[in-house]
């Protein structure tokens, strides 16, 4: 199989050590992970922003750049949710391409019918369900089954886990009172499980919630899962 890595702006300029995860992931696995250098941003920004116009030449350069993979792997909820349920109707020709983007749980899961990836990761983590992911993609238990199988690690429930952590992209920014009430609320569920990490599908909600944490003074520290699940135990 034929894998393109996706990695997204936010990934690219600020956590690229996700990406990095997802390639080791998935090569442990057996399988050999392409990065095409032309990729761009999909457009997601500007489509939810009502620039419609703006997005549609970066649909059309993403369905072009990620044309020849088997499978497109993103570690980002939202952004495989604006390729999978926006394009086709943005632009009709990039369905083909759409329907073979998958966020990292589902390409694991559904497609590779994998959740022991071999990982280990000594502590205590809980699972913040972004909310693309949760209500577009429906990722459902996925991730946390992934996490489950991580040897060593302490999964423990987020209270009101479904609750949005009040980031929602450009959200943030226009609405920021609600946004900040809603974070206080997540911050507080997450501190109360008493986890050393938060774990999430998308950092854009990782660096949001971690800002509450780091503000709050609390002790749990945002991480990508996919960053966990690369994790293994060291050599001896």
């Amino acid at each position: 199989m034929r894998i393109g890595l996706f990695l997204t702006c936010v990934n690219d300029l600020m956590f690229p050590g996700t990406g990095q995860a997802v390639v080791r992931i998935l090569e442990r696995l057996g399988h050999t992970v392409e990065f095409p250098s032309a990729q761009t941003c999909c457009g997601q920004m500007h489509a939810n922003s009502g620039y419609l116009a703006e997005a549609l030449p970066m649909v059309r350069h993403f369905a072009d750049t990620f044309a020849g993979y088997d499978a497109v792997v993103t570690p980002s909820g939202s952004c495989a949710a604006m390729v999978r349920e926006s394009y086709p109707t943005l632009l009709p020709e990039a369905a083909p391409v759409a329907t073979r983007c998958f966020e990292l749980s589902e390409l694991l899961v559904d497609v590779l019918g994998v959740t022991d990836v071999g990982a280990w990761f000594p502590h205590r983590v809980t699972y913040h369900p972004s909310c693309h992911g949760l209500r577009t993609l429906r990722l459902g238990d996925r991730p946390r089954r992934l996490l489950a199988q991580v040897r060593g690690l302490d999964l423990v429930d987020l209270p009101q886990a479904e609750q949005c952590c009040g980031f929602g992209g450009t959200f943030a920014l226009a609405n920021a009172e609600v946004s900040v009430a809603m974070l206080a609320d997540k911050t507080a569920a997450v501190a109360a499980t008493g986890a050393e990490y938060v774990a999430a599908t998308d950092n854009s909600c990782l660096m949001h919630i971690g800002g509450g944490l780091s503000r709050a003074g609390a002790a749990a520290r945002p991480l990508h899962y996919a960053e966990i699940l690369a994790h293994r135990e060291p050599a001896r």
